[in-house]
C-alpha cells in the first residue's frame, strides 16, 4: 500500500491532535492518584483502582469497538471517543460535589470506554495509512503528541488544584471546560478532512485479498493467528510498564517529600518523547521494529535493576530512563501484532485493545506492593513483563500458523 508521503501528512495531523487529547485524558489519572488519597480518604492500594477503573473500559469495550469501527469507519470511531471521553469527563463533577468515589471511578471507566475505541481506532489507522515497515515510525509521532499533553494535564490541573491544600471542589471547574472543549472537538473532527482508510486485503476484493492478505483470505476467524493472540499479551504487558512509570512516578515524588511533587511526571514524558523521535529518525532505515523493541526490552531490564538496587533518593530518577526503554514497544508491537491479518484488521485491533487492561492491572499491583513493602520494591513487577515482551519480538510475532 504505497502511499504519497505528502498525502498522509494532514491525516497524520489530525490524527496527532486527537492523540494529544488521549495523552491528556491518561495524564488527568497520573495527576488523580495522590490526590484521590486525600480528597476521597482512601489507600494508597485503593487510590490505584483509579487505573483499573479507566483501563478496565478496555477489556469490557474491546469487541463492541470492533463492530463500532466496522460500521463507523476509523474516523467515525474516533468522533464517537470524543463524545464519550467527554461525558466521562462531565460525570466527574457530580462525584466531588457529592464526594462520591464509586461515581468518580464510574466516570473514569465512562472516560475510558472512549479511550479504549480512539486508541483501536488511531493506532491501527496510523500503521495501515503508510508503509507497514515504517508504521512505528508514525506511531512514535503520535506518541510525541500523547505524552507531551500527558504531562501537559498535571501542569494545568495543577493551576486549579493544590496537592498540599486537595479541595475536592477545587475540580468541578476544570472539568466542566474539559468536557465542553472535547463535545466541540468531537464535532470538528467530524467535519475534518480525514479520509477512510482499508488495510492490505481488507477490501471485499477477492482477487486483491488473495494476491497481498497472505494467510489470511483462508481464516475464518480472528483466533486463528497466533502472533495477533501473543501480541495481546505484548500490549497488555506494553502498557503495564509504560504506565507503572508514567502512573507512579509523582506518588512516588509525593512519598519522598520532594518539591512539586505533582511536575516529575515530565521527565519521563520528556524520556519517552526522546525515544519516540529516536524512532522517528532510526526506524526503518536503520534499525528495524523488531530489533528495536528486542532493544527496548534490553534497556527496560537494565533499568528496572537500577531502580530496585540504587537509594530511593537516586532510584526515582532512574524512572525517566524506564519511560525512555518504554517508548518504542507500543509503536513497535502494535504493526507486528496487526500485520497480514487482512479482512480482520479491524477486529484484531479490537481485540488488541483488551491488552490495555493491563495499564490498570499492573499498576494496581505496583500499589498493593508498594503499600505493603515498598515503594522501591515494587518496580520489580516490570522484569516479567519487559522478559514476555522480548520473547514477543524475537519469537512470538514471527509465529503465522495455528
Amino acid at each position: 500500500m504505497d502511499r504519497d508521503k505528502k498525502n498522509i501528512i494532514v491525516p497524520l495531523l489530525l490524527v496527532g491532535s486527537m492523540n494529544a487529547i488521549l495523552g491528556f485524558a491518561l495524564g488527568v489519572n497520573a495527576f488523580f492518584i495522590p490526590f484521590v488519597k486525600q480528597a476521597f480518604h482512601v489507600t494508597t492500594a485503593m487510590s490505584y483502582l483509579i487505573m483499573l477503573a479507566t483501563f478496565s473500559a478496555y477489556l469490557v469495550f474491546g469487541g463492541v469497538a470492533g463492530n463500532i469501527l466496522k460500521k463507523a469507519g476509523y474516523k467515525g470511531g474516533m468522533v464517537i471517543a470524543l463524545i464519550l471521553m467527554a461525558a466521562g469527563f462531565l460525570i466527574i463533577v457530580p462525584s466531588a460535589k457529592t464526594i462520591n468515589f464509586p461515581l468518580f471511578l464510574l466516570a473514569l471507566f465512562i472516560n475510558g470506554l472512549g479511550q479504549a475505541l480512539l486508541t483501536a481506532a488511531y493506532s491501527t489507522y496510523v500503521s495501515i495509512i503508510g508503509p507497514p515497515e515504517s508504521a512505528a515510525s508514525r506511531i512514535s509521532f503520535m506518541g510525541i503528541c500523547a505524552k507531551i499533553f500527558y504531562a501537559m494535564a498535571s501542569f494545568i490541573l495543577a493551576v486549579f488544584i493544590d496537592l498540599a491544600d486537595i479541595k475536592i471542589t477545587d475540580i468541578i471547574t476544570p472539568f466542566y471546560i474539559i468536557a465542553l472543549v472535547l463535545f466541540i472537538m468531537g464535532i470538528i473532527y467530524y467535519f475534518s478532512p480525514l479520509p477512510e482508510v482499508k488495510a492490505t486485503g481488507e477490501t471485499s476484493d477477492e482477487a486483491e485479498e488473495t494476491q497481498h492478505a497472505g494467510s489470511a483470505n483462508v481464516k475464518t476467524s480472528i483466533w486463528q493467528f497466533p502472533h495477533l493472540l501473543l501480541g495481546v499479551i505484548a500490549i497488555f504487558f506494553t502498557v503495564g510498564v509504560e504506565y507503572l512509570a508514567l502512573g507512579t512516578i509523582n506518588d512516588y515524588a509525593y512519598i519522598l517529600g520532594l518539591p512539586s511533587p505533582h511536575n516529575y511526571v515530565w521527565y519521563v514524558s520528556f524520556a519517552m518523547i526522546a525515544g519516540y523521535l529516536a524512532g522517528i529518525f532510526l526506524i526503518p532505515k536503520y534499525i528495524s521494529q523488531t530489533q528495536v523493541l528486542f532493544l527496548s526490552t534490553i534497556e527496560g531490564v537494565i533499568f528496572s535493576l537500577l531502580i530496585l538496587f540504587l537509594p530511593d533518593s537516586v532510584s526515582i530518577f532512574m524512572i525517566p530512563l524506564l519511560g525512555l526503554a518504554n517508548a518504542l514497544l507500543w509503536p513497535a508491537v502494535w504493526p507486528l501484532a496487526i500485520a497480514d491479518l487482512g479482512k480482520f484488521t479491524k477486529s484484531g485491533s479490537a481485540l488488541l485493545v483488551t491488552g490495555i487492561v493491563g495499564a490498570g492491572i499492573i499498576p494496581l499491583f505496583f500499589g498493593y506492593f508498594a503499600q505493603h513493602f515498598s515503594y522501591q520494591m515494587a518496580y520489580a513487577i516490570g522484569l516479567p513483563a519487559y522478559l514476555f515482551i522480548m520473547y514477543y519480538a524475537l519469537w512470538g510475532s514471527k509465529i503465522r500458523t495455528s
